[in-house]
């Protein structure tokens, strides 16, 4: 177990594969600000494990994988700190989690709505058991889909579906999201985590360089972070030159007379 300063995030790691679970059933999953800022670390903490090939993100309990954002929290805020804090802080960690140089499978395991389907959606994967429900209700309570429901959910699963759940309102049973592009794969109840486990396993026996440099480019196609991702490209060709050696001696032989 990773300490992430919060125990309702809780980061795990078995052998090459690390989990990351939201650990607050009684409330569904729903996120508040120190549960936002500690699946940020628990992201960073993946991220810079070398040992980690793939990562697994899932909720704790039976009802849902996340509720979204905390209502009694997000909705005390005063508009401007709900903006500028609530929001922004809930991209950083979002971004941080789609952005894993590893991929990262979604086993949802519950009801993903509002923040959580937007939380979903960051995930490279999403395995869904039969009884998963998708939303986006925020409109119902005033309110837009912030954490990149109108964005990154529109990238991935097409500006028809986003329009379909958030301004229509609908919400979708496994079966449909999976015909949506919702999800990757539909399960029974209870195998969501095994079979996050099964596919795992076979992304953690691909090449790590391969893998990441391939999501890096898939990401970039997407619209995740282009110049990041050329950047870091760059950057791992640059690195693997007989150039970059060449001069780092002389630059210590310089250094050293």
């Amino acid at each position: 177990m990773v300490e992430t300063a919060d125990a309702r995030i809780s980061l795990h790691i078995e052998g090459a594969v690390a989990f990351i679970t939201l650990n607050r059933p009684e409330k569904l999953n729903a996120l508040d600000k120190p549960m936002i800022l500690a699946l940020e670390r628990a992201a960073l903490a993946v991220d810079q494990d070398a040992a980690i090939r793939v990562a697994i993100l899932t909720g704790a309990g039976e009802k849902a994988f996340c509720a979204g954002g905390d209502i009694a929290a997000w909705s005390a805020e005063a508009p401007e700190d709900f903006g500028l804090q609530w929001v922004r802080v809930g991209h950083r960690a979002f971004d941080a989690l789609a952005r894993l140089r590893v991929p990262l499978i979604a086993a949802l395991n519950g009801a993903a709505m509002g923040g959580g389907l937007e939380l979903a959606a960051c995930a490279d994967f999403r395995i869904a058991e039969d009884h998963v429900k998708f939303s986006l209700p925020e409109t119902g309570l005033g309110i837009i889909p912030g954490w990149s429901g109108t964005q990154r959910a529109v990238a991935r699963f097409g500006a028809q579906t986003v329009r379909r759940l958030s301004l229509a309102g609908e919400s979708v049973l496994a079966a449909e999201a999976e015909r949506l592009g919702l999800c990757d794969k539909v399960v029974p109840k209870g195998q969501g985590l095994a079979a996050a486990r099964a596919m795992a396993t076979s992304i953690a026996a691909r090449s790590a360089l391969a893998t990441a440099a391939a999501k890096l480019m898939i990401n970039a196609a997407d619209g995740e972070d282009a110049p990041r991702a050329l950047e870091a490209l760059g950057g791992i060709a640059a690195a693997h030159s007989a150039e970059l050696r060449a001069g780092l001696a002389a630059f210590a032989a310089k250094k050293k007379n």
